[in-house]
């Protein structure tokens, strides 16, 4: 009987255990049932006690203590160790039925899903069909600010990618913090970084800016611009014309896979989240399993409550 997760990822400071509390809060008040699992090492509050927690097996803190190592080594280090000891996760998760969504609350150490097997092996282990076989949905989560940046956004698309690569699992891609944009990018551009193309470096207002003041001073060649600048100055290494060609290739390799795009959220608003939902739902066909009910079915009362 198969089980049916999402495991939220992305980098650290995308929203991703404040999105994990409002989908958590979202199906309690649908009276769905959820078991929500920590697997961030380093995480220290929560709103919503989790019903895992790696913690109880590991930490970062006790890892970088013992170990002297730092928070990235110390945090490697303990999902090689969570690998050695898989019953952890086994024995918690072995007795849930279908009509349970795990929530599985990611770490921010981007490398753990691109340049590492650490979390692909995870990801083996709880679908492996005949034991865990549990349906996953991966939930990449990229604040909403790096809309404002058109280099940064195609390295966090180039990441987002890579996740989408190396776990091999039905996937979404997400824009948390959607309140952070308001005034600051125009609606209509919005659309335009849901589904995201070369184009865009084009339109970077920045660009248009470069090239005004590269025509008014004669410098159309970009070869020409590269000796106006100072080698020496940080700032040239962002703005030079190596890193715009860099952006430009990164650019065209997202849209040649053509395997990105967004979806927006805000978890301020229970409707934004319902409509994650219903896509993590689609991907995972937890519907499909669960038991038809009655039209008029309600939840006995104890009248003595």
């Amino acid at each position: 009987m198969s089980k049916f997760g999402v495991m939220v990822i992305g980098p650290a400071g995308a929203g991703k255990s404040t999105f994990c509390t409002a989908l958590l809060t979202h199906l309690n008040l649908n009276r769905r049932s959820a078991f929500y699992v920590n697997l961030d090492p380093a995480a220290e509050n929560f709103e919503h006690t989790p019903d895992l927690d790696i913690k109880e097996l590991i930490s970062v803190e006790d890892v970088m203590e013992d170990l002297h190592l730092g928070p990235n080594g110390g945090l490697v280090h303990c999902f090689e160790f969570l690998l050695e000891n898989l019953d952890f996760l086994t024995e918690a998760l072995d007795s849930l039925t279908e009509e349970y969504m795990i929530v599985f609350d990611m770490p921010g150490q981007i490398e753990l899903y691109s340049h590492m097997p650490l979390i692909p092996t995870l990801v083996r282990h709880l679908s492996r069909a005949g034991g865990l076989d549990i349906r996953l949905c991966a939930t990449y989560l990229l604040e909403s600010t790096f809309m404002t940046d058109r280099s940064k956004f195609f390295a966090g698309t180039m990441a987002a990618m890579s996740a989408m690569v190396a776990l091999e699992l039905p996937h979404i891609n997400v824009f948390s913090k959607m309140d952070l944009v308001k005034g600051q990018v125009r609606r209509k551009d919005i659309r335009k970084f849901l589904d995201p193309s070369p184009d865009l470096l084009d339109e970077d207002p920045q660009e248009k800016q470069r090239r005004l003041e590269a025509l008014r001073d004669g410098r159309e060649d970009p070869a020409q611009e590269e000796e106006y600048m100072d080698p020496n100055a940080s700032s040239t290494v962002m703005r030079g014309a190596s890193f715009r060609k860099l952006n430009r290739k990164v650019a065209d390799v997202i849209e040649n896979f053509g395997l990105v795009n967004f979806l927006e959220l805000d978890v301020s608003k229970e409707d934004s989240v319902q409509a994650i939902l219903s896509y993590i739902d689609d991907n995972v066909q937890w519907a499909e399993a669960q038991e038809p009910r009655e039209p008029h079915d309600e939840m006995e009362v104890d009248d003595n409550v």
